[in-house]
This record gives structure tokens, C-alpha cells and sequence, in this order.
């Protein structure tokens, strides 16, 4: 194989594929991205066995077609530190070279047979949907996913295909983000009866491939055991997390609630001033809503107090509920600044929700005040 390409677009584009690289040693072969070069194009491919790309590299001139293998960290940190613009690619079983007007480096060559395969999209049964529909949807809930120390189930996003409507659900059991969007379903796919979570790598990794153009659209084949996306550029491939995750249609309360509504960004504010005072035991900021008045105080044992007031839209009795602050600034973060949220309220045990807008919901468990110093 050989090519000529941009220094800064192949770059970009390992980059990007390289992000599904195995984070552990499984095969030494997966260090590397293996290259494709035929028919005017050439497509780059990363795995860790669980977690798989093709990516299309734009701005290539192929001189020689086939395949090779290519050791990703050392050709990163080539093209990083190169000052060529345009560089030659030339790699086989032996070696792959890389030439430059004022630079050369040669490094081992490996057998790209070595490199595992997996599905390409070939599926007539998905759904399709616009990427900057997706690529918010998957910002307003990745981030309230659990880590891997958090229940295995929860550690990637639950798709919900259904008709025309998708939904994306994020949780680690003390928080919940429920993201809605419209798709086109086409050949009747749907996850009905399905309990299909992508895993948090390939949420990621997926995200990373969305561009801005507002006229490109994502295909989604969810299966058994796996799922494709298929974008403008590349192909996506993971196996589902394994496990039940629970209903969080029935996680929802079902009381009568009293409504609170309040500003976005003034309410981002308020949390972090009081947050300055909260220490690494208490974790916690008490929220006292009283008419048309919102008092967040916070109290650490050895930081100090903080007390800030905002007015909300609230005609309800008095109540204190206490949260984790990180968890309404990490949803505060993925909202529009000036949109107006609805709160939920029950009581100071049962969980608040959270609406901005029709489309978006947050479900947060609050945090006992019964030992709490404010």
C-alpha cells in the first residue's frame, strides 16, 4: 500500500479512530490500525474486540492499493511532530515508511491478516436520525452514566427504539437523564422487548464521528448482541452490555407533584457559589424553597457555610431537599443557558425531576438533611 496524504487530516483521523484501541493489552495486533486502500478510497480500522471503527480518511492520493498495518502511537506521534505538510505512506509486511520533503521514518510492518474482522452495515432494517439530534441526545445522558465500578448494567446508555421516537437513558442508580428524539424507522426496526445498552466507549466514540453538517444523518442497527452506526464517514461496531437494566419507566414518581420553575443559568450560579463550602464528607447542599424564593446553604466541618438566595416560581409550603451539587451542575452543563426548568417536587425523600422542555427529563435522588450541620 502507499499513499500521499495531508499531514493534518491523516493525523485527525487516526485520532479519531484510535479511540477504540483496546485502554488493556488483549492482542499485540490491536496496538495498531489497520489501512485499507482500494477502489480511490482508504478506510482505517481500530478494535479492542469489543468496540470496533471504520473510518474513511478524506484527502488521500493512493499510488498503490492493498492493505497494511499501522502502529498507531508511533504514526501519532510522527504526524504530530512533523512539519511536512504533505506526506508519503508506503507499507507492507515488512515495514511502513513514512516520507516526507525533509523527514523519513521506518518502523516494523505486521500482517494485516492478523487483524480481526467484524460486521459491516449491510442491515435494511434500522432507524435513521439527523447527528445533531443524536450527537445532543448523547451529551444530555452519557454523562450521568455509571463508571466501571458502578452496577455492570448501567455502564453505557439504553437505547429505546420505537416508531418513530428514540430515547437514550443514562444512570448510575443515584441520577437519571432521559433524552427524546424523532427518527425514521425503516424495514419495522425496533428494540421493543429489547434491553439494549451501548457501552460508554462506544457512546464516545460515536459522538466523536457526529460532524456539524445539519443535512447528515446516522443509521442505527441495533441486534441481539450488538449494534452498527453507520454515519457519513464511518461505521461503528460494539457488543451490547450484558445484564437487565431496570424499567426507569417505573423509576419515574408517581405522585402529584408541586412545580417549581426556575432559570437555567441562574440557577447554575447559585449551585456553585454554595458548593464552594461543601467538604468531601457532607457532599451536599441544602435546598430550601419557600414563596418565590429559592436559599441554598451549604456547611463543611472544617470549610465553612455558604448561603445564597435566588427567586424561583414557587407557591408551594416550605421544603428542604438536599443534593450532591455535582450532580444538578453536570446536568446544568448540557442545557441551554437561557432555558427556563420545571422541578418536580414530592418531599425531601422522594427524588426530584427535572423538565427542560418537552424532550429532556432529569431524575435526581436527593440527599438526607437529618444530620446536616445548616
Amino acid at each position: 500500500m502507499r499513499a500521499r496524504c495531508r499531514r493534518e487530516g491523516l493525523l485527525s483521523a487516526c485520532q479519531l479512530a484510535s479511540a477504540a484501541l483496546p485502554a488493556r493489552e488483549v492482542k499485540p495486533i490491536l496496538r495498531n490500525l489497520k489501512a485499507v486502500a482500494a477502489d480511490g478510497r482508504c478506510t482505517l480500522m481500530a478494535t479492542d474486540l469489543e468496540v470496533g471503527i471504520r473510518l474513511d480518511v478524506q484527502g488521500l492520493a493512493i499510488e498503490e492499493p492493498g492493505e497494511a498495518i499501522l502502529p498507531a502511537a508511533r504514526l501519532i506521534a510522527i504526524l504530530r511532530e512533523a512539519h511536512d505538510e504533505e506526506l508519503t505512506i508506503e507499507a507492507d509486511q515488512t515495514a511502513c515508511i513514512v516520507r516526507g520533503p525533509t523527514l523519513e521514518f521506518e518502523m516494523p510492518g505486521e500482517d494485516p491478516a492478523q487483524f480481526p474482522e467484524w460486521p459491516t452495515f449491510t442491515e435494511e432494517k434500522y432507524h435513521e436520525i439527523s447527528a445533531g439530534s443524536l450527537r445532543e441526545m448523547i451529551r444530555r445522558t452519557l454523562f450521568a452514566v455509571a463508571d466501571e465500578t458502578g452496577r455492570y448494567s448501567m455502564t453505557g446508555v439504553l437505547w429505546d427504539l420505537d416508531g418513530e421516537t428514540t430515547r437514550l437513558v443514562g444512570s448510575d442508580g443515584y441520577r437519571l437523564a432521559l433524552a427524546q428524539g424523532t427518527a425514521t424507522s425503516h424495514g419495522g426496526h425496533t428494540t421493543k422487548g429489547q434491553n439494549p445498552v451501548v457501552p460508554t466507549k462506544a457512546m464516545s466514540l460515536l459522538e466523536r464521528n457526529l460532524q456539524d453538517d445539519p443535512e447528515e444523518t446516522v443509521k442505527i442497527c441495533i441486534r441481539p448482541n450488538d449494534v452498527l452506526f453507520r454515519t457519513e464517514r464511518a461505521v461503528v461496531y460494539s457488543r451490547l452490555v450484558e445484564g437487565r437494566y431496570p424499567d426507569y419507566r417505573q423509576i419515574f414518581p408517581k405522585k402529584p407533584a408541586t412545580k417549581v420553575t426556575v432559570a437555567a443559568a441562574p440557577l447554575m450560579t447559585a449551585v456553585r457559589q454554595a458548593a464552594v463550602m461543601v467538604d468531601n464528607e457532607t457532599k451536599r447542599v441544602a435546598f430550601r424553597f419557600g414563596k418565590n424564593k429559592l436559599t441554598l446553604e451549604a456547611q463543611g466541618a472544617t470549610t465553612g457555610r455558604s448561603k445564597v438566595e435566588l427567586p424561583v416560581g414557587y407557591e408551594g409550603r416550605a421544603m428542604d431537599v438536599g443534593f450532591n451539587p455535582a450532580y444538578l451542575v453536570e446536568m446544568l452543563k448540557v442545557v441551554p443557558a437561557d432555558s427556563e426548568l420545571t422541578l418536580d417536587l414530592i418531599d425531601a425523600e422522594t427524588p426530584v425531576l427535572i423538565h427542560c422542555g418537552a424532550d429532556y427529563s432529569y431524575l435526581v435522588v436527593p440527599i438526607s438533611l437529618k444530620s446536616s450541620p445548616v
